[in-house]
C-alpha cells in the first residue's frame, strides 16, 4: 500500500486522526478533509487514489459530495468508499446511486479499511 494517495473526509477529529494514523503506518500518503467542501477544493489538488467520505456532515453531506465527485469526468474513476453509521439497505442502496464503490459502517477495523482499499486498487 506504499505510495498510495488516500482522501479521508470525515467531520469527526477522532476517525480522521485513527484513520490517518493507520493508512500512514502502511505508507499511505493521507489527505484529510472536515467536510464536502474543503475535500472538493484538496481532491483537484492531491487527486487521491481512493477516497472515503462519511456520510453525515454538516454543510456538504457524503452522499452530495459522492455525486459531485463522480458526475467530474476527472475523478469519475476514483473509487469512494462511504463511511457511516447507518447500515440500512435504504442508505446502502442511496450511496449507490450516488456512485459510491463501497460502504464501510462505523466502527470500521483496521482490516476493513485496508480491505476496501487494497479491493479498489
Amino acid at each position: 500500500m506504499a505510495g498510495i494517495k488516500v482522501m479521508v473526509i470525515d467531520d469527526s477529529k477522532t476517525i480522521r486522526r485513527t484513520a490517518e494514523t493507520l493508512l500512514s503506518r502502511r505508507g499511505c500518503e493521507v489527505i484529510t478533509a472536515v467536510d464536502g467542501f474543503e475535500a472538493l477544493a484538496k481532491i483537484a489538488d492531491h487527486q487521491p487514489q481512493v477516497i472515503f467520505v462519511d456520510v453525515m456532515m454538516p454543510r456538504l453531506d457524503g452522499y452530495q459530495a459522492c455525486a459531485l465527485i463522480k458526475n467530474n469526468p476527472r475523478f469519475r474513476d476514483t473509487p469512494v468508499v462511504m463511511l457511516t453509521s447507518k447500515d440500512g439497505l435504504f442508505d446502502r442502496a442511496r450511496g449507490r446511486i450516488v456512485g459510491s464503490d463501497r460502504y464501510l459502517t462505523k466502527p470500521f477495523t483496521r482490516d476493513e479499511l485496508f480491505e476496501a482499499i487494497e479491493a479498489l486498487i
